[in-house]
């Protein structure tokens, strides 16, 4: 049994909360293991000031980490599976998924207006082309502005006024404590969340103790509901340049999975929904993809293809 265990994490405050928050639980149940956190300077992290599509999109976020993993500087790392490419290196894998935070999005004003309370032109910063999409899917009328940062120095630019609205993932501003007192939480069936946004992902090496270590972690019906949504994600083949968004529940009955494809104008958005028993959650997003892609998908990516 090993007696120390290195967890590599981003620096910034959410992820570092997120590395605690395993690191507390590992402690709790092995109360002989010694749990060290390692902070790595990440690409993502790095570049703040360009959009995330120009130069790489979220893979930025866990490549340097990972190669502290494969490298066996850490032991294992810890996501948030959003920001997890659905192919990942050799070698690797999500071992465990621990129990989802709320998945949804909360548009965040200085009056907490909702959606449809906007006056025309407001700007409302993001840098999620899926946000994008589905903003000016819902309201052309409104301006997008490209916000980058971690939760905190976005909450900022929006109170200084450099944007009038934002939109942050639910599960950041519940787990560091910063949801604003007067923000509107978006219905998740109209404005469908990112492929795994709210979960945690626990990346390791194939190696049994470590697995062993981590298993008390594992939410069963977290792990079936991203498993539905990367499997959507891994057949669609996309960039970081395609609005993509897809949300599971899983429950003893079966997995139900909504997911969408947009253009980043928002013009289209094609949206569909699968049901399945538990053990089918991988080919329920798989069909789920190939229905959308001849629905229209195919030519989104075409296109997005073409602009390079």
């Amino acid at each position: 049994m090993r007696t120390i265990i290195r967890i590599g994490t981003r620096s910034s405050p959410l992820a570092l909360w997120q590395a605690q928050w395993v690191k507390d639980r590992l402690e709790q149940q092995w109360p002989a293991l010694r749990v060290e956190l390692v902070p790595v300077k990440t690409s993502g992290d790095r570049f703040q000031n360009i959009s995330l599509s120009r130069i790489g999109g979220k893979g930025l976020f866990v490549k340097e980490i990972e190669e502290a993993l494969q490298a066996g500087r850490v032991d294992l790392a810890v996501h948030s599976v959003k920001d997890v490419p659905a192919v990942l290196p050799a070698g690797l894998t999500l071992s465990v998924i621990p129990q989802r935070e709320d998945p949804r999005d909360v548009l965040i004003t200085p009056n907490g207006a909702t959606l449809d309370e906007l006056p025309a032109g407001t700007r409302v910063g993001t840098s999620s082309l899926r946000r994008q999409a589905l903003l000016l899917h819902l309201r052309p009328d409104l301006n997008i502005a490209m916000l980058r940062g971690n939760v905190e120095t976005r909450l900022r630019k929006q109170r200084d006024g450099e944007v009038d609205a934002t939109i942050l993932a639910a599960a950041g501003l519940k787990r560091l404590g910063l949801m604003p007192a007067r923000s509107h939480i978006l219905d998740e069936r109209v404005f469908v969340p990112a492929v795994g946004q709210g979960a945690l992902g626990i990346e390791t090496r194939a190696e049994a103790d470590i697995e062993a270590l981590l298993r008390p972690l594992h939410h069963v019906e977290t792990a079936l509901a991203v498993t539905a949504e990367r499997a959507f994600l891994g057949r669609m083949g996309g960039s970081c340049r395609t609005p993509l968004a897809a949300q599971a529940t899983a429950r003893t009955e079966g997995v139900t999975l909504v997911a969408l494809i947009a253009s980043p104008d928002g013009q289209v958005v094609l949206r569909g929904q699968e049901h399945g028993p538990t053990e089918t959650a991988e080919q329920l997003g798989i069909r789920l993809a190939e229905r959308l892609l001849v629905q229209g998908g195919n030519e989104i990516l075409a296109r997005l293809e073409q602009e390079g």
